[in-house]
Parts: structure tokens; C-alpha cells; sequence
């Protein structure tokens, strides 16, 4: 007898522990999709150093010579100073911003021409061999 309702309880079983699902599945489908927004229209790669803003400085340098990519001009700021350099159709930004005199935060941002979109490979790539330059400095 019971095996007439076998079928039709397990489909009220999925189905109500399916209830709760939706709700999880469109929260993350929102966090994923607000992060590749953040990722895509933000691209920016930061990183903090303890290490004052001219050893910094040097090291982006020294990093963007190791990858070929000629700096530009060089502003100072409220915080620091920003960095620009151009590698193929790429406008690059670095900004160095001063913590502390022996802590220095980095941000740098790669976009591709127009402005529109971002390379965040590129800007971690910079962010990485200025990280290298720094720790031989």
C-alpha cells in the first residue's frame, strides 16, 4: 500500500527543501554578478607596503622597466603621487599614497583604450613585480 505514495513523497520531500533554495541561489547570482561589476568597471589593484614612498616609488619604476612599459609623467597629490605610463593601448595609473613614513599604499589601474574597460591582469602584474623590486630594495 505504501508503495503507491513511494514516487509522491520523495517529490514533496525535493520539493520542499527546494522552498528555501531560491532565495540562496538569486543572493548569490547577485553577489556574482555585483563582484564581476566591481571586477569590470573598477579593475584596480592595490597593495600596501612597509616600505617608505620613495623606495616605492623606485620600485614601480624598476617594475615597469622589467616589463617594458615606459612611465610618464609623475604628480604629486594630497596623498602621495600618481604615476602614468602607457603600454600598447593601455593608459596606466599608479597612485602611491603615504600610511605612514614607512607604510606606503599602492593602486593601480590598466585601461584599455576609451577608458571603458579595464585590464586588471595587467595591473596585478605591475603590482607584483613592484612587490618583487621592493623586497630586493
Amino acid at each position: 500500500m505504501f508503495r503507491k505514495f513511494i514516487p509522491a513523497l520523495v517529490l514533496l520531500g525535493i520539493a520542499s527543501s527546494l522552498t528555501g533554495c531560491a532565495p540562496v541561489a538569486i543572493s548569490a547570482a547577485g553577489v556574482g554578478a555585483s563582484a564581476m561589476f566591481s571586477h569590470h568597471s573598477n579593475g584596480q589593484n592595490a597593495r600596501t607596503f612597509t616600505a617608505p614612498l620613495p623606495r616605492v616609488h623606485a620600485a614601480v619604476l624598476v617594475a615597469l622597466k622589467k616589463m617594458s612599459i615606459k612611465p610618464g609623467a609623475t604628480e604629486k597629490t594630497e596623498q602621495g603621487e600618481r604615476i602614468t605610463a602607457k603600454a600598447g593601448s593601455r593608459s596606466i595609473e599608479i597612485e602611491l599614497e603615504v600610511v605612514t613614513p614607512n607604510t606606503t599604499r599602492m593602486r593601480t589601474v590598466a585601461r584599455n583604450e576609451g577608458g571603458l574597460t579595464v585590464d586588471s591582469a595587467t595591473a596585478a602584474e605591475i603590482t607584483k613585480q613592484t612587490e618583487s623590486a621592493v623586497g630586493r630594495g
